[in-house]
């Protein structure tokens, strides 16, 4: 009866997590990048799954451009740098913008919008505003982790052999082990954005920039399952 009970909870769960439109997106982006990682750019039932998953996706990130507009317009802490602000704020405006121009390259693709030639330019650009993004958020991470740290080795000169009991330095830590997960993956999605640019075919292969994106996309499943769990 108690494994029946255990069994009820994990599916509500994986029902929980896979109603959240982020949730599929970031599977079909597994999808997408470990197909990527078999084709190896070669035509096949691997790129066509690859092909096909890539414009899905772009349907579940209707509109999603809101998101980082709002965090763009949002006041932030006082007692953050100013270095980091202006990052931050970098980043949402280069994310905002290569989801809005990302919703224009799913019209072309589609055959809704007829101008392919401008689809192509649009798709190449929105992609360096994710790059873009993606620097910035590694260096905000940098800065945060930084100041993170500075603020861990002061409390564990206050606290010494308590420090493990209280509240304030253990969410600390998570929040250290949180933006260390999120450096990692924003600066492995650089590789992936050079090679879907193409901007180091002979470093970055279609295979290398397949197991950046693969690796990347668990991650960021993971992080929705987390801050799922942590917010409910």
């Amino acid at each position: 009866m108690a494994s029946l009970d255990f069994a009820r909870a994990d599916l509500g769960l994986m029902v929980l997590y896979l109603n959240k439109a982020e949730a599929r997106d970031k599977i079909c982006r597994a999808i997408q990048y470990g197909s990527k990682f078999v084709s190896n750019g070669e035509s096949g039932t691997a790129q066509n799954v690859e092909k096909s998953t890539s414009m899905a996706r772009k349907v579940f990130r209707l509109f999603k451009f809101v998101n980082d507009l709002h965090g763009l317009i949002s006041r932030t802490s006082p007692d953050t740098p100013l270095s980091l602000v202006l990052l931050g704020k970098s980043k949402n405006a280069l994310l905002s913008t290569f989801l809005f121009l990302d919703q224009i390259v799913w019209l072309g693709r589609s055959g809704i919008y007829k101008n392919k030639e401008r689809t192509e330019l649009l798709g190449r650009i929105s992609l360096f505003c994710w790059m873009g993004s993606s620097i910035c958020t590694t260096l905000v991470e940098i800065g945060e982790i930084g100041r993170l740290s500075r603020s861990i080795k002061n409390l564990e000169k206050e606290l010494k052999d308590n420090k493990y009991k209280n509240t304030q330095y253990v969410s600390k830590l998570e929040q250290s082990d949180e933006r260390s997960l999120a450096l990692v993956k924003a600066a492995m999605d650089i590789v992936v954005a050079v090679g879907l640019l193409q901007l180091a075919p002979k470093k970055v292969t279609p295979r290398v920039t397949g197991a950046f994106g693969f690796i990347t996309s668990l991650i960021s499943c993971y992080q929705v399952i987390y801050f799922g769990i942590k917010m409910s």
